[in-house]
């Protein structure tokens, strides 16, 4: 479906675009998602609109089916959860650290939001059904309207992808492409 309406108070939350991740393969070409979701902060700054840009340093410590085994995990390289000069961060823009997949766990950005009268998220990033999906499972949960820019976003596998996409994404808010985000924000001008 495409977007709707932007709400005149509507945050964009960039996931986990940060050199390390970036790095690592994906389904779609992550230099395009960087790309993409560079364009929307650069509008939605142009428009006054909050940017919050979201790196990731940890894990949650519980025990999981997928942790490595047969060794120590070697040490990331020290730029790891760097965000990608790409981004273009700016003073104003508001910068998350999480410790788990989604951003508003441990985090102060649902305090940011209410703060501002945000009352709707704009997501983009890797992955999609790992970060960005559980930020926007609990950015719904708490009332947000959401909208997911599919094509501003990509995953480690298209499987994954494409599950998130068409099954769970319509279950949690609207699904759009950044040229439509980019015109509805060119139409409040």
């Amino acid at each position: 479906m495409p977007l709707t309406t932007l709400d005149p108070h509507t945050a964009l939350v960039v996931v986990d675009l940060q050199k390390g991740i970036v790095s690592l393969p994906t389904a779609h070409d992550a230099d395009t998602v960087v790309q993409r979701s560079a364009a929307l902060a650069e509008a939605f700054r142009a428009a006054g609109q909050p940017v919050v840009l979201v790196n990731v340093t940890g894990g949650a410590p519980g025990r999981t089916d997928q942790q490595q085994t047969g060794g120590a995990r070697p040490e990331p390289a020290a730029d790891w959860a760097e965000l990608v000069d790409e981004l273009g961060v700016q003073p104003e823009d508001h910068l998350v650290t999480k410790q788990t997949f989604g951003a508003f766990t441990g985090t102060s950005l649902e305090q940011y939001l209410r703060e501002r009268g945000v009352t709707q998220v704009v997501l983009t990033g890797i992955s999609t059904s790992v970060g960005v999906e559980s930020t926007a499972r609990f950015a719904h949960e708490l009332g947000f309207n959401v909208v997911l820019v599919t094509d501003a976003m990509t995953d480690r596998s298209q499987e994954s992808h494409d599950h998130s996409v068409a099954s769970i994404f319509p279950r949690l808010g609207e699904t759009t492409t950044t040229s439509e985000v980019l015109a509805a924000l060119a139409g409040r001008a």
